[in-house]
């Protein structure tokens, strides 16, 4: 039993696949508290029957046509005519800009690869200082995460077994508060010359009539799902069935001869997606049949009795595993173990949720393994010194967003009161 002990964490240092590691030690876990481990496979098994899972690959697909499309650039010259006259306005465009990309691809790497070689030159172009424009654009590649039809809160939903559409709805004032002290701090720093440009109506016809048919799209998810219409999952078939009409008949930015790539990339990222979650599922089994979350949570109350502290040891925590790992193997990893945790503290899984997520879209830009910073650091062709720098400012700004966020719950609750 030793001898294989050693052989999985040879695996994993190895760098071996997550999902053989995790897969792995839920057979050794099984066999030796002397379960049949035939149960391993029926909980993965299980998991093809979740209903809310057939939402994932729809998404998935839905984020990478409009990524292999021209709609971020049509998204960036639409903001541009209307929020670009205002001081700080191209800096608030970016910020919108990458939040709503980032909502429907669900990866800040996609969001910037795509929109740092259009945004950057614009914003300095405009006025703004290097530094301050490769922050904003690096830090607001993970932004959209807590929008609707963000694939970590849907994935979210699926392990903890929580309401998706109550997560759409807990995530979009927390959003919102971040672009909004992030907007402050662009029209702080925004340079004299960036106010004043005039709008004309005919700048305004044609920014509508180019974004036009992408710009119903928010409203047919949202919509769609509050107005009792649809359900997430009939939500991601309709989202999905319109981005492909618009982008391969009406824009024609894809052709029929890249549809097969685009499908294959796709589902090779949910494949990924699927099979550690599978595995999760089944070593989440084994811990809740041993009864570890509970016993974890009885030591950590010996020296933790208020939530308010749990709460800041878990951000803490949740920073440092964002640094360190993707946001999808946090998610599998992790939450099993926490929720359980949380909840003997009180706190609610939806609100559990939101504080997750948030820790996890700032980790990306934490220093010294941030996702983000390499992923910019390679986009920008810099040291990623420099970026841990440009970061700093807007990092401050995050954490300040992320105590607000913890600490007033009914941010995370009060839409799900009135719409949910």
């Amino acid at each position: 039993m030793n001898t294989l002990k050693l052989l999985i964490l040879g695996l994993a240092l190895l760098r071996s696949p997550l999902f053989l590691v995790i897969a792995a030690l839920a057979l050794l876990s099984f066999h030796g508290a002397g379960i049949n481990i035939s149960v391993v496979i029926i909980e993965m098994s299980r998991l093809a029957d979740t209903p809310l899972l057939v939402s994932l690959p729809l998404f998935i697909f839905t984020g990478i046509l409009l990524s292999e499309s021209r709609a971020p650039a049509r998204m960036l010259r639409f903001s541009q005519i209307f929020f670009g006259w205002l001081p700080g306005g191209l800096a608030v465009v970016s910020l919108l800009v990458c939040a709503i990309f980032t909502a429907f691809t669900g990866a800040s790497g996609v969001t910037i690869f795509a929109l740092g070689g259009l945004l950057l030159p614009a914003l300095i172009q405009d006025g703004y200082k290097e530094r301050f424009s490769m922050g904003l654009i690096t830090s607001s590649g993970s932004l959209g995460l807590l929008f609707p039809p963000s694939l970590p809160l849907i994935l979210y939903g699926v392990i903890s077994e929580s309401r998706i559409d109550h997560l759409f709805l807990a995530g979009i004032l927390p959003g919102l508060l971040m672009i909004i002290l992030l907007a402050g701090y662009a029209f702080r720093m925004s340079p004299p010359k960036a106010a004043g440009k005039s709008l004309t109506p005919k700048e305004m016809i044609a920014g509508i009539r180019e974004i036009c048919w992408e710009l119903p799209l928010p409203f047919i998810l949202i919509g769609g799902i509050y107005g009792g219409y649809l359900v997430p999952s009939e939500a991601a078939a309709v989202t999905a069935l319109y981005v492909l009409v618009v982008e391969l008949f009406i824009h024609r930015d894809v052709t029929v001869r890249q549809l097969p790539a685009i499908m294959s990339k796709s589902m090779v990222l949910f494949g990924g997606i699927l099979v550690i979650l599978a595995a999760s599922m089944a070593s989440t089994n084994y811990l809740i049949d041993q009864q570890i979350p509970s016993r974890i949570f009885s030591v950590i109350q010996a020296f933790i009795s208020n939530k308010y502290m749990f709460l800041l040891l878990l951000n803490i925590f949740l920073l440092l595993v964002g640094a360190m790992l993707d946001i999808f193997s946090a998610l599998v990893l992790i939450v099993p173990i926490i929720l359980p945790i949380a909840q003997g503290y009180g706190i609610d899984p939806v609100h559990l949720g939101i504080v997750f997520l948030t820790n996890l879209q700032i980790g990306y830009c934490t220093p010294p393994v941030g996702l983000n910073l390499f992923l910019a650091s390679y986009r920008f062709d810099r040291p990623v010194a420099e970026l841990y720098r440009s970061t700093l400012p807007f990092l401050a700004l995050l954490l300040i967003t992320l105590g607000i966020i913890t600490y007033l719950p009914w941010l995370s609750s009060v839409l799900i009161r009135y719409f949910g």
